[in-house]
This record gives C-alpha cells, sequence and structure tokens, in this order.
C-alpha cells in the first residue's frame, strides 16, 4: 500500500506523468469538463472531497510554479482565493475571466472533480520543477 497521503491511483499517475509547465486542473462539482479532457472524478457527495483538502492533498506530491484562477473566486469566494495564496505562498498568481478558465481546461492534462459547491473554487496548477 502507498505511504504518502495521496492514495488515487488515477491521481497519482496523472502527477508522477507532469513535465515542467502541463497543467493540471481541480475544480469545484459543477466545472465543466471538456470531453476530450482526462477526468478525474473524486466526488463522492455534497463538499466530499473538498476542494481545499485535495488542493493540500495534491501540493504534497506536486511542484507548482504558478496558478492560475478566476477573477470571479476573489469577488465571490474570497476565502477560497485567500486559502490557495495561504497553501501556496511563493507562487505568483494569474487571475483571468472564469469563462477562460473554463475554456482552459481543455489544455489540462486532467481535470480533477472535486465535490466543493463553494462557487468558483477552482484552480488550474502549473507544474514545475524540483531541481
Amino acid at each position: 500500500m502507498k505511504k504518502n497521503a495521496l492514495l488515487n491511483p488515477a491521481l497519482s499517475e496523472v502527477i508522477a506523468a507532469l513535465g515542467h509547465g502541463d497543467w493540471l486542473v481541480i475544480g469545484d462539482a459543477g466545472l465543466p469538463i471538456p470531453p476530450e479532457t482526462l477526468r478525474i472524478d473524486l466526488a463522492l457527495t455534497k463538499n466530499i472531497p473538498s476542494f481545499l483538502d485535495t488542493v493540500r492533498t495534491v501540493l504534497e506530491e506536486m511542484k507548482v510554479e504558478k496558478a492560475i484562477v478566476a477573477r470571479e473566486t476573489g469577488q465571490i469566494s474570497p476565502h477560497i482565493l485567500a486559502e490557495l495564496k495561504r497553501l501556496l505562498p511563493e507562487t505568483p498568481f494569474e487571475e483571468i475571466d472564469h469563462a477562460d478558465l473554463k475554456a482552459r481546461c481543455a489544455q489540462a492534462r486532467a481535470v480533477v472533480r472535486t465535490g466543493e459547491f463553494t462557487p468558483y473554487a477552482n484552480v488550474i496548477l502549473v507544474a514545475g520543477v524540483v531541481f
């Protein structure tokens, strides 16, 4: 049995395969996922697993060089943006329109769907390198 925090095999495999600059999206339960994009669906029920719990777990395994969020996140769900910035204190953030964030999901290696019911709880994590 795997010893580290991340136990989901599909998510673990995607993170292990990321190269520098690849995108991994973590989204709320309502984020539309393009049919051609790999979907890792963790949603079990309302808010389980939560967006922030999923981000925390992914960050134990993934080096992130940049985070991309919707402008609406800070306007509608400021606690989500504040916690993301706390979890990624040295990471630059780019803010874009939510419609643009949804469109960019098609460029991601995978989109992770959580059970989160908080509006605009979505982030694109851009993979960095550990050396």
